[in-house]
């Protein structure tokens, strides 16, 4: 079907080829592409002092319930 009329005319079907190899070069010239574009990932930085504690008393009294209430928020 259409590749009986490219077999007929293969000029037109060089220049179809041409044409679109053409388009695409214009069109990458064209699109505004950064090589490193600003990407900011988000995050969220907690810092709290317990003077005096050990580790296992910061875990349960700061660690955990702090993590356990930004699991909730949105990112």
């Amino acid at each position: 079907m259409i590749s009986a009329v490219f077999i007929r005319r293969p000029r037109l079907a060089v220049v179809i080829a041409i044409v679109t190899t053409l388009a695409g070069l214009i069109a990458m010239t064209r699109i505004p592409v950064a090589q490193f574009p600003d990407i900011v990932p988000p995050r969220v930085q907690v810092t709290a002092s317990y003077p005096g504690a050990s580790a296992a008393v910061i875990e349960a009294a700061i660690a955990q319930p702090l993590e356990a209430q930004v699991v909730g928020v949105d990112k």
